[in-house]
C-alpha cells in the first residue's frame, strides 16, 4: 500500500503564493503520473495539474496556466505545486494524487490519494 502526504496548505492573501508537497511512503512506488486535484465547498473535484514520473509532460487546467508550476523529485518520491498570483477563487481542499497511468488528468484514473491540505485565498 501507498500513503500519500500533502503539506504546505495555509491561508495566503489574494496576490500571494504557496508551494504545496506530496510524499509518498510505505513503499516502494512506481507511478507513470503524479496529479494534484482540488475541492471547493458545493463543487466537484477537478484537476488541477499532472507531470509524468518522467517529468517529460505535465499538464494544467486553463485555469491556473501560467500561475501553478508542478514538479517532481524522483530520488524522494515527491511532488510539488508552486501556486503563484492566487486568486480566491483558488480556495479549496487540494489532493495529491498517484496513478500508474502514462496520460492521467480524471479522477478516476487515479489510485492512490493524500488527506488532502486546505488552502484559503483571502480577499
Amino acid at each position: 500500500q501507498v500513503q500519500l502526504v500533502e503539506s504546505g496548505g495555509g491561508l495566503v492573501q489574494a496576490g500571494g503564493s504557496l508551494r504545496l508537497s506530496c510524499a509518498a511512503s510505505g513503499r516502494t512506488f512506481s507511478s507513470y503520473t503524479m496529479g494534484w486535484f482540488r475541492q471547493a465547498p458545493g463543487k466537484e473535484r477537478e484537476f488541477v495539474a499532472a507531470i509524468s514520473w518522467s517529468g517529460s509532460i505535465t499538464y494544467y487546467a486553463d485555469s491556473v496556466k501560467g500561475r501553478f508550476t508542478i514538479s517532481r523529485d524522483n530520488a524522494k518520491n515527491t511532488v510539488s505545486l508552486q501556486m503563484n498570483s492566487l486568486k480566491p477563487e483558488d480556495t479549496a481542499v487540494y489532493y495529491c494524487a498517484a496513478s500508474s497511468k502514462v496520460v492521467a488528468r480524471r479522477h478516476w484514473e487515479y489510485d492512490y490519494w493524500g488527506q488532502g491540505t486546505q488552502v484559503t485565498v483571502s480577499s
